[in-house]
């Protein structure tokens, strides 16, 4: 074109030197097909359902809590295929650059460890602030270890809430 504006054609793209270059597939790249956005709680109502039902529980740079979702179904409520976990990062944890370096740290080692929840499963979690110095082998070793423990807790007890010990009449 004459107004100098580049035609950008799906298949190749042109470098500064003129020449053409093949985009990259992805498709056929090696990872998860889940779907990223399943498998967060966005939101409000859903944390606030898992902070209900659920008790806090800790580990050594965070806390968290679970809840199982088979509950939804008699409600009315979506089901979904896929665990879903959610991050909170509040302001006592360092200005915005700290608390999204937390959370971007937080959101691989869960997208590494996320096969180890059952299905039917939301999970909150609360870093602390020595997530961010925290070397990530480990910080994604502890994520895999809560999410062990979520595992056999549900598995344990049947389901993911304190009401679950709890008599028929005390409820």
């Amino acid at each position: 074109m004459s107004n100098g504006s580049q035609v950008i054609c799906p298949a190749a793209v042109m470098t500064a030197r003129g020449e053409s270059r093949a985009l990259r597939d992805n498709s056929s790249m090696p990872g998860d097909s889940l779907d990223q956005r399943s498998s967060r709680l966005r939101k409000h109502a859903d944390y606030q359902r898992v902070y209900k039902e659920s008790r806090k529980h800790f580990s050594t740079s965070m806390s968290y809590f679970f809840r199982r979702r088979a509950e939804d179904a008699a409600v009315g409520l979506e089901t979904l295929d896929s665990a879903r976990v959610g991050l909170t990062a509040g302001r006592v944890l360092g200005k915005a650059v700290d608390r999204n370096r937390i959370k971007r740290r937080m959101r691989e080692a869960v997208r590494m460890n996320l096969s180890r929840l059952p299905r039917s499963v939301d999970v909150v979690l609360h870093p602390r602030k020595s997530v961010i110095d925290l070397e990530f082998p480990k910080l994604s070793a502890e994520v895999a270890r809560i999410f062990s423990t979520v595992s056999t807790q549900l598995e344990k007890t049947g389901s993911g809430n304190r009401d679950a010990k709890k008599p028929e009449a005390q409820r």
